[in-house]
């Protein structure tokens, strides 16, 4: 491994586990403030998004506008910014208010077994014996979290699972969306517009100004966190790795979030993490890795 390939997994794996971290903060403030959030998601996407618009224009001037050049890219941009980025921020939030941390992220790294069921059908083929046995074990491992082995028990409340599952989903949605403009445009460009976007929508859909609350220092402290740890260093840490190693081997590497988050959830906030829990995340590990290897051969 040469130095600039360590580069890559340094920065991909500390952009990560900035999401872990930033998930675990989340779980703090719901848990501990008592956030709603219908309250944090508008505000950390619409702050997000207005630092890194200012930094954009500053950086890239007019081009900074192109994502609304043509009525083509701004349709784009807009199920881009809304349904995947905006979307998956708030339910990822939403299913640790429902449940903790480590399941928000590891629920959320479902997304690559759905991104690789739409390539077989975009591409027509069918799936490849070890993609076949990826799937089979993101589902098996999904199984585990929810029932702890029990079928006819839900341990992982239902609401949680569908916002989980829902959040993978919108993921995938801007993966296989994200190309068509990432190859015109600098990612962090389309990244700024999206969450501004979404905390302006967001903001109008939860109506937040009609919710009484008032955060105190530490809520406040933990707002900051979340934009500047789980936003903007997370993404460029990550994007920046991703663009040496590439996006297979950085799926590998993206582990540190749900690993941070479980143990910061474990250790500090006090959420229970079982042997099925345990099964569950080595499984979805395994899910990842096996469809990591299956793009190499």
């Amino acid at each position: 491994m040469n130095e600039h390939s360590f580069k890559g997994i340094i920065l991909t794996t500390l952009g990560a586990a900035c999401w872990g971290l930033s998930g675990s903060m989340g779980q703090y403030l719901f848990e501990v403030q008592n956030m709603d959030s219908r309250w944090l998601v508008p505000i950390r996407l619409g702050v997000a998004g207005i630092l890194i618009l200012i930094y954009s224009f500053l950086k890239y001037k007019k081009e900074t506008l192109k994502p609304w050049a043509s009525k083509e890219k701004a349709i784009t941009m807009v199920i881009y910014g809304l349904a995947g980025v905006s979307l998956c921020q708030f339910l990822y939030f939403l299913t640790i208010q429902l449940s903790n941390a480590a399941m928000g992220t590891i629920l959320q790294d479902l997304a690559p077994a759905m991104i690789l069921a739409c390539a077989c059908i975009a591409q027509k083929r069918k799936p490849k014996p070890i993609e076949i046995i990826a799937i089979a074990m993101a589902l098996i491992g999904v199984f585990f979290i929810a029932t702890h082995g029990d079928i006819n028990t839900l341990v992982l409340p239902f609401s949680a699972l569908l916002a989980g599952i829902g959040s993978a989903v919108c993921v995938t949605i801007y993966n296989v969306i994200a190309p068509k403009l990432t190859s015109e445009l600098p990612v962090i460009i389309i990244q700024g517009w999206s969450f501004l976007m979404g905390g302006l929508v967001a903001s109008l859909v939860f109506q937040i100004w009609t919710i009484s609350y008032r955060p105190n220092l530490y809520g406040i402290l933990g707002i900051i966190f979340v934009i500047v740890i789980g936003n903007i260093c997370a993404f460029t840490l990550y994007i920046s790795g991703v663009s040496i190693v590439g996006p297979s081997r950085a799926s590998l590497y993206s582990f540190a979030e749900p690993i941070t988050a479980a143990i910061i959830s474990t250790t500090i906030l006090g959420s229970k993490f079982t042997i099925y829990d345990g099964i569950g995340f080595v499984l979805i590990f395994a899910m990842l890795y096996l469809i990591t290897f299956a793009k190499r051969t």
